[in-house]
């Protein structure tokens, strides 16, 4: 892939992601002011499509990223993204206010963690887990089907035994990010998951999981879960001071 197929790449998914519609050639020279001809980018597109990175849903659509394009916008182009510090200082007085009302912090950063993303968000150990933000993530267009309303909800009502096979996918200590048909909840492969581990300072092991269409906004969804992570595990006061000096 040359480098303006790559940024052809990042450009149908970013605006695939901000429209949830197939996104044509006229989007990308018109919109995203590529200074190519609508002809040599159609060629390009259909090069990637020819490598299993786009696909059109229909004869005269756009075309949309397939998990193997999403996989390759996430490991070759996307950058990893930095909560700004005033970012990190208001959460870190969200964290204090939960501590003085003696909050339970793993269920509470839960509920603060999917308003931010937007996303449906799993939280918790492997004895007890928590999820937040089912209505976000219905309301994104992929799910107003109710096949695949069923099929989230029913996952969601058997979350707790799926803790274990999450868990063994992930690197220690790693957040990973999972596309599509290589979630390690199968019966939700039209969603994407970005999980991580945590241990907190008293030594209990939890986990933290974003789960959103794939089309989700994968960098600030990463970068939120691991400031989170950095919360529960004690460390994130540390980065907020190191950024001080």
């Amino acid at each position: 892939m040359n480098k303006r197929q790559e940024k052809i790449l990042a450009t149908v998914v970013r605006e695939y992601t901000e429209s949830a519609l197939p996104v044509g050639s006229k989007v990308l020279t018109e919109k995203y002011g590529f200074k190519e001809s609508s002809a040599t980018i159609r060629n390009d597109m259909v090069k990637l499509e020819k490598e299993g990175l786009l696909y059109q849903p229909h004869i005269s659509a756009g075309r949309v990223p397939t998990d193997e394009g999403y996989r390759y916008f996430v490991e070759e182009i996307m950058e990893d993204k930095q909560l700004s510090l005033r970012d990190q200082k208001k959460l870190q007085a969200e964290v204090l206010k939960l501590r003085a009302q003696k909050s339970r912090m793993t269920r509470t950063m839960g509920k603060l963690l999917s308003s931010l993303s937007g996303s449906l968000v799993i939280s918790g150990n492997e004895k007890e887990m928590h999820d937040f933000g089912i209505r976000e993530l219905l309301e994104n267009p992929e799910f107003k089907e109710v096949d695949e309303f069923c099929k989230v909800v029913e996952a969601l009502d058997y979350i707790d035994e799926n803790v274990n096979s999450i868990l063994k996918r992930v690197k220690k200590g790693e957040t990973q990010i999972f596309i599509g048909k290589d979630n390690p909840i199968k019966e939700i492969s039209n969603c994407s998951m970005i999980v991580s581990p945590y241990k907190t300072e008293e030594g209990e092991k939890g986990l933290l999981a974003i789960i959103g269409p794939k089309r989700m906004q994968y960098a600030k969804n990463k970068s939120l879960l691991e400031y989170f992570k950095k919360i529960l595990s004690g460390s994130a006061v540390i980065i907020v001071l190191i950024n001080f000096i």
